[in-house]
C-alpha cells in the first residue's frame, strides 16, 4: 500500500512541475478518466486495509476503469447524449463508499490503540 501512496505523491509532483497541457476539447474525457483512476486508487487502499490487495487486479482495474470511462464519454459525445454522467455517478459513488470504509478502518484502529488492544 505504501507503493500506491508513493506513486500517487510522485505523480502529483511530476504533474505539477511538467508543463503538460491538453486541449479544452479533451477536458471532459480527462476529468472522467481521473475520476475513474481515483476510484481505483481508493479501492486499492481499501483492499490493502482489508488484506485483499492484488497488484494485477489493481493495474487492470486502474487501466480498465479509465478506458471504460473514456469510451463511455466518447460514445455519448458521438451520440449527443451525456453518457459521462453514468461514469460520474458510478465512480463517484464508489469513491465515497471506499473512502467511508477507509475512514472507518482508520478510526477503528485509532480507537483500539487508545484502548490498548
Amino acid at each position: 500500500m505504501i507503493w500506491i501512496l508513493a506513486g500517487l505523491a510522485l505523480g502529483v509532483v511530476v504533474g505539477y512541475y511538467l508543463p503538460f497541457t491538453y486541449s479544452i476539447d479533451y477536458s471532459l474525457y480527462m476529468s472522467v478518466a481521473i475520476l475513474a483512476t481515483m476510484d481505483s486508487i481508493f479501492g486499492a487502499i481499501k483492499s490493502g486495509f482489508e488484506g485483499k490487495y492484488d497488484n494485477i487486479i489493481f493495474l487492470t482495474g486502474f487501466i480498465g476503469n479509465a478506458l471504460l470511462a473514456i469510451i463511455l464519454t466518447y460514445i455519448g459525445d458521438r451520440l449527443g447524449l451525456p453518457l459521462y454522467y453514468v461514469a460520474i455517478l458510478v465512480f463517484g459513488s464508489r469513491l465515497f463508499d471506499n473512502l467511508s470504509i477507509i475512514r472507518r478502518h482508520i478510526v477503528t484502529n485509532m480507537r483500539n490503540k487508545k484502548r490498548g488492544k
